[in-house]
């Protein structure tokens, strides 16, 4: 599933409070938003050996205005795009948006270009040199589904990339059938 965001989406502010509101952010999403750990491994531990990552789209482009600001660039800087579905047994249940300036892409970070179907979340928090900025949130639409998103930066040896992560209603189901006896 390629990423298209409603204007709704795209338009509305990131969230970035602390302590998120219960009122605002209810469980079970609370729970996967707000998690600092690696969103990889707690898929993995969630699927019992059946999650994939599916790349939907990987090049050069230029970063939305929102995004620049976040990362502290201009809106011409051209940076390094990865999108991709996160799967739980052959389904999507996070859609996820990397965003890479090219500053970042040197030394070892150059592997970050080179990824294909190897899941981000393993290289990041394998990192040595990994911080993570405070997760903001919000709630839209991407691809006509209403779904919760988040994001922040990390910085790898002290440079960024921001990746933006969607949960799908599909994440809960896969969820509540990890519970099922």
């Amino acid at each position: 599933m390629a990423l298209t965001f409603s204007t709704n989406l795209t338009q509305q502010d990131w969230l970035s409070l602390s302590p998120m509101p219960h009122s605002l952010l209810s469980l079970p999403w609370r729970t996967w938003l707000l998690d600092k750990g690696s969103l990889t491994q707690r898929l993995k531990d969630l699927s019992n050996g059946e999650f994939c990552v599916q790349v939907t789209h990987t090049g050069s482009a230029r970063a939305s205005l929102s995004e620049a600001r976040t990362l502290g660039i201009t809106t011409r800087s051209v940076v390094y795009v990865r999108e991709v579905n996160l799967c739980i047994r052959e389904k999507v249940v996070v859609v996820a948006r990397s965003v890479i300036p090219r500053s970042t892409l040197t030394g070892a970070e150059r592997q970050l270009r080179v990824l294909n179907n190897k899941p981000l979340g393993e290289f990041l928090f394998s990192h040595k040199h990994m911080s993570r900025s405070s997760i903001q949130i919000k709630k839209g639409r991407v691809d006509h589904k209403l779904m919760w998103g988040r994001r922040s930066i990390f910085k790898l040896n002290n440079k960024p990339l921001l990746v933006s992560e969607y949960f799908l209603p599909s994440l809960l189901d896969a969820n509540r059938e990890a519970l099922r006896p």
